[in-house]
């Protein structure tokens, strides 16, 4: 079955990852900007990070007959720094203007703090005047569902268009909070932490399918780049339907991606 990863931060990945995804059926990856593993000093060390994500990995993608889209921005664990933030905001606008990058993202909070609220509300309002789509981070562990809340009001209050927005890393406490908002909500298939595959189709099964999507989010740490094939194995040996699975791992992030006009539906196969 053909699939997307709508969150893989493949810039932290070999290149067998992507020939293993491949070969699982992935046909589309979108990679949100995120930290590299240290706070970078300048807005040129992102300047140099949204060229790779624009510049290089396509190519590296398209090897394997993937295609790679992307999300830029300042990440929430560096948006603490309220003057890197302002520097970071004033290129942002060429980079988005870029064909593979499908909007803002992903912005949110780390440690719900009033600094990372502050560049969170100042990407929300760019993603505004540009009609751009966003994708959210939502802070992990006991601050999540406190950080899920600020998010919401901070989105309601700037006038955000909840079809237009992604808010991922949810879990059991904060799923159906997103989805009553009326937002799409992610789930993130790590196999030990945040959602392991099992995890996630209890969530199914208890929320359903509407205004969800899956990825495996994988990064340098303990995550498994084939994490959607992995679920959509769980729920098929649990006797879901072929087109339930299909509607989570490819209709849906397709659906939320196609309001981005420079994203292209895979042909599916």
């Amino acid at each position: 079955m053909r699939y997307l990863d709508p969150h893989a931060h493949m810039v932290s990945r070999t290149t067998d990852d992507y020939r293993a995804m491949a070969l699982a059926g992935c046909v589309a990856v979108t990679e949100p900007a995120f930290w590299a593993g240290w706070d970078r000093s300048s807005a040129s060390g992102f300047a140099d990070y949204f060229r790779q994500l624009t510049e290089f990995e396509p190519t590296r993608a398209a090897r394997f007959g993937i295609d790679h889209s992307c999300w830029l921005c300042l990440n929430p664990k560096e948006g603490h720094d309220r003057g890197l933030a302002r520097e970071v905001l004033a290129i942002l606008p060429e980079f988005l203007d870029r064909p593979t990058v499908l909007g803002v993202g992903e912005i949110g909070l780390n440690k719900n703090t009033r600094n990372e609220l502050a560049t969170f509300e100042d990407h929300v309002a760019l993603a505004l005047d540009r009609g751009e789509l966003i994708l959210i981070h939502t802070p992990h562990l006991e601050d999540k569902l406190k950080g899920t809340r600020l998010i919401i009001d901070a989105l309601r209050h700037a006038g955000a268009d909840p079809d237009r927005v992604w808010i991922d890393h949810a879990e059991e406490h904060t799923l159906g909070l997103i989805r009553d908002a009326g937002f799409w909500a992610g789930l993130t298939l790590y196999p030990t932490t945040k959602a392991s595959p099992a995890r996630a189709a209890d969530m199914i099964e208890t929320f359903g399918a509407d205004r969800l999507i899956v990825s495996s989010a994988c990064d340098w740490g303990d995550a498994a780049p084939t994490g959607v094939p992995t679920l959509a194995l769980e729920l098929r040996q649990r006797g879901h339907a072929e087109s339930l699975i299909r509607r989570i791992v490819f209709e849906n992030p397709c659906d939320f991606l196609e309001q981005c006009p420079k994203f292209r539906r895979p042909a599916r196969g």
